[in-house]
């Protein structure tokens, strides 16, 4: 896998998922644009270590359910290295609720929820197309999860958001495929980074990673780098000719659960 002479936003890139993908890129030889939201140092030690792999990096912080800066993204990948080829739309947000509460849900959740996990990635899309079609390789991978898929995940809003960014993919890749950009979506399933081990603790993640092993046919957990080669592959011309795919990532979990 060669990411030399590619140039690549990946948004939420601090922590993660998105930051085990930047970090790919440039082990592979590519320079990155490290997306945080708030917090600074956590996006200045990821460009270090990108530096420290081989690649380039710079760190960027924007919010990027802001359509304007989703534009200054863009615009910081030509400024410093004069094009654009590939976008990790990887940042998202939930609100924790079971799904049976509809009262524990209004419309703010759904606005906000979908302001960061669908129409972002379609901003970023739309910022970046005009210097991505100039690209020989170009390529956007979405970050979706099986919650898009199965109706599941940590509440309705968020499980309705990324099934519609599932649909989104598709359509975007039909709409984008003159122009030789490819648009593929990865759909984790649980995946054991601190965004759920900040929102309960460590004892309820730890019953909640022991519960997703019990559904899982691997009987394992996913970690972060688990999901880099599947972002990888869709972000490298090894996947030249697929697009508006969604590949599920979890292990065999949906495999594991009930069928109705």
């Amino acid at each position: 896998m060669d990411f030399s002479g590619q140039v690549a936003i990946v948004t939420g890139s601090s922590n993660g998922i998105g930051a085990e993908a930047a970090l790919g890129i440039a082990r592979h030889g590519g320079k990155v644009v490290v997306n945080y939201a708030s917090n600074k140092q956590a996006g200045d030690d990821i460009v270090a270590q990108c530096k420290q792999l081989g690649g380039d990096a710079i760190a960027v912080g924007a919010d990027v359910s802001e359509d304007a800066n989703c534009k200054m993204l863009v615009e910081a990948a030509i400024d410093q290295w004069g094009q654009l080829d590939i976008v990790v739309n990887n940042a998202g947000t939930t609100k924790f609720m079971n799904h049976d509460d509809l009262d524990g849900l209004d419309k703010t959740d759904f606005e906000q929820i979908y302001a960061l996990n669908l129409i972002a990635p379609y901003q970023m899309i739309k910022q970046a197309r005009p210097h991505m079609k100039k690209s020989s390789a170009p390529s956007v991978v979405n970050i979706s999860s099986v919650a898009g898929v199965r109706g599941i995940g940590s509440s309705i809003a968020y499980a309705a958001s990324k099934g519609a960014l599932n649909t989104a993919t598709m359509s975007l890749a039909r709409a984008l495929g003159k122009d030789k950009i490819r648009v593929n979506a990865v759909c984790p399933g649980f995946v054991g980074t601190d965004w759920f081990l900040n929102a309960f603790g460590e004892e309820i993640f730890n019953q909640i990673s022991e519960g997703q092993k019990a559904v899982t046919p691997m009987n394992q957990v996913a970690g972060a780098k688990d999901i880099t080669g599947p972002i990888l592959f869709f972000a490298s011309r090894f996947s030249q000719h697929v697009t508006g795919q969604l590949l599920v990532v979890d292990g065999g979990m949906l495999l594991g659960m009930p069928a109705s």
